[in-house]
């Protein structure tokens, strides 16, 4: 039962990391047609948000209720675990090459075992460090850094601080989760989310034109277009509420190092996508990076069956 439980999970977190890969490519349609990243990142949150507050809401209210020691939890989750990680991520990538900004943010399963073995005391064994290594030396190669490195100091600030907060996350996704449903959970962390967006970005002033703009479709659909509200649409249902749902619903079973690590496949399979779709090349070494990654993840994936 337990072994069913756990390929369950572990399904969940796949298809959630394969969710925000697809994600990234109509995004990145969306956003080379004029929306901004700030206001994609705002409407993303708020419509998430205010779509599972009305399922939520007529499902079972009482779900929502909490208390004042689990408020402070569920406000860090959300500024941290939802708002902090896209900042984090946008500004890093205005500033330095979106690959190094990517690798660094997926440092993040590396900083979430320091956190357990140091700061919580626990062991770790030490095969799950040479699965960490698998998987970053395998992004490496997705991004190729070494094909033109420019840094810049506030972008690598920048990334840093995104992976850090995605650590966050996945712990605080970790401890919240175990005693809260997983669509009341992400309402709250989207409604946190959506009320820094609104303080930081006004509503009124959102570009409302932007929704009947045809958006073209670029690359092998580039003679397509759609209204932008059905992009928005899609990027609200298909790229921020069910993949969300599926990672934390895995993150139930399983710890937050080995669904971090799981999470590393989201770059291997968006280059994937980003080539069908855009066209992008990718290159034998990449394709090796991406089995390097996937070596790391069946790797970190059989330590976690050993300590069970």
């Amino acid at each position: 039962m337990w072994v069913l439980k756990s390929l369950r999970a572990e399904a969940f977190l796949v298809l959630g990391a394969v969710a925000f890969a697809f994600n990234g490519v109509i995004s990145k349609v969306v956003l080379d047609s004029g929306l901004s990243a700030w206001r994609l990142t705002q409407v993303r949150c708020t419509g998430a948000f205010a779509i599972l507050l009305v399922y939520v809401l007529l499902r079972n209210r009482q779900s929502l209720r909490t208390n004042r020691a689990e408020l402070p939890w569920l406000a860090a989750y959300g500024v941290i675990g939802f708002a902090a990680v896209q900042v984090g991520y946008f500004i890093a990538i205005a500033r330095m090459p979106i690959s190094i900004a990517l690798i660094i943010e997926f440092t993040a399963p590396i900083w979430i075992v320091v956190y357990i073995r140091y700061v919580q005391k626990k062991h770790v064994r030490s095969m799950m460090w040479v699965a960490l290594a698998l998987g970053f030396s395998g992004l490496l190669l997705v991004g190729q850094v070494w094909r033109g490195l420019t840094l810049n100091g506030v972008g690598i600030i920048a990334a840093f601080v995104d992976a850090f907060a995605l650590a966050a996350y996945f712990l605080l996704g970790e401890k919240l989760v175990a005693v809260r449903s997983t669509s009341t959970l992400i309402v709250w962390g989207l409604g946190f989310a959506s009320l820094t967006w609104a303080i930081l970005l006004p509503v009124w002033s959102f570009p409302v034109h932007f929704l009947t703009q045809n958006i073209n479709l670029q690359g092998t659909f580039k003679n397509y277009s759609l209204p932008g509200w059905v992009l928005i649409l899609w990027i609200i249902l298909m790229g921020t509420i069910l993949p969300y749902i599926l990672l934390l619903t895995g993150l139930k079973q399983l710890s937050a190092s080995t669904s971090s690590v799981i999470g590393m496949l989201e770059p291997v399979v968006a280059g994937g996508f980003a080539w069908w779709w855009l066209g992008e090349i990718l290159t034998t070494t990449q394709l090796i990076g991406g089995a390097v990654v996937i070596a790391g993840i069946i790797l970190a994936d059989r330590v976690r069956r050993q300590v069970h």
